[in-house]
């Protein structure tokens, strides 16, 4: 409680210093000058001028820092019993090509791309690979039926989807195709492509006109390198369920993002480089994207 009651009274006494000197702990390629942009408040503005990219804080900054062959993220499925753990060195590699297959198919930054996908490695590579280019990324659970997730898709109108062929349940194996067609087919939106990751349980059936299979799209592409981006461009976009009316899209920024999670980890979770971090939620809601993907790499 002593160690809380200094941390609230540094920040009591000089809120802006607080965080100019938690900023320090991120790479950023041009440095903030200014903490606090108050003038539209309450739309504050965290950074304003600095520039970074959020997957170079994830991924490339452990590479350069020799910890390359250290875990980024260990899978294990219960359910289909299988066991990965993918290094920074590999990560890195994975999202730089599947960031150039993105570039490949037109996106690029500040274009949308949803996320609809099973909690799988392939779907964090998809949203380091976002961040990369400076797209941004729009995870919907994979829980969701057509019409939640093409609600989304009208709104955030995305100009690339990412899918699997299907997702497990303990008793049964969940079709991701024909939810994601079904949507396509609601939404006024169309999108120009969707890539879709063939899983061993169950191939989908591609329409050649509209999908581009996994290992197609990043076969022989360029891997991409991270881009600066403005402290307070988007990072994300991640909806509310619902349940009081239509979803709201919640916008979170690249620069303030990274400042706070990385001081949570530690002061919070207490969590130190190389320990196993686990989270029980999902990348679809926020808890997972906060603390299944950014904050613990």
């Amino acid at each position: 409680m002593a160690k809380y009651k200094n941390i609230y009274e540094s920040w009591k006494k000089n809120p802006i210093n607080f965080w100019k000197n938690l900023s320090r702990d991120i790479d950023w390629s041009t440095k903030p000058s200014k903490i606090l942009d108050d003038k539209k408040a309450p739309f504050y503005r965290w950074f304003p001028g600095a520039t970074l990219n959020t997957s170079y804080n994830a991924i490339d900054r452990h590479v350069i820092a020799g910890k390359g062959e250290q875990d980024a993220i260990i899978y294990d499925s219960p359910i289909t019993n299988v066991k990965r753990k993918i290094s920074y060195l590999e990560l890195q590699y994975q999202v730089s090509q599947f960031a150039g297959a993105l570039l490949k198919q037109g996106v690029q930054k500040g274009d949308r791309v949803i996320i609809y996908m099973p909690m799988i490695p392939e779907a964090i590579v998809s949203m380091l690979a976002c961040a990369r280019i400076g797209a941004v990324h729009s995870v919907v659970f994979g829980g969701f039926a057509s019409n939640e997730l093409a609600i989304r898709i009208d709104d955030c109108k995305p100009k690339v989807i990412i899918s699997a062929s299907c997702g497990h349940e303990p008793n049964r194996i969940i079709e991701y195709k024909p939810l994601l067609n079904k949507a396509i087919e609601i939404a006024k939106h169309k999108v120009n492509k969707c890539i879709i990751f063939q899983r061993e349980t169950l191939k989908a059936e591609l329409d050649i006109n509209q999908d581009i299979d996994w290992y197609d799209a990043i076969k022989d592409v360029p891997l991409a390198d991270p881009i600066e981006v403005s402290a307070n461009d988007p990072l994300y976009i991640l909806y509310t369920s619902g349940t009081t009316g239509k979803p709201k899209g919640v916008v979170r920024d690249n620069g303030g993002h990274a400042v706070s999670l990385k001081w949570s980890m530690k002061n919070i979770y207490n969590v130190e480089a190389g320990d196993v971090y686990w989270a029980a939620s999902d990348i679809g809601w926020v808890v997972g994207h906060s603390y299944i993907v950014y904050a613990p790499l």
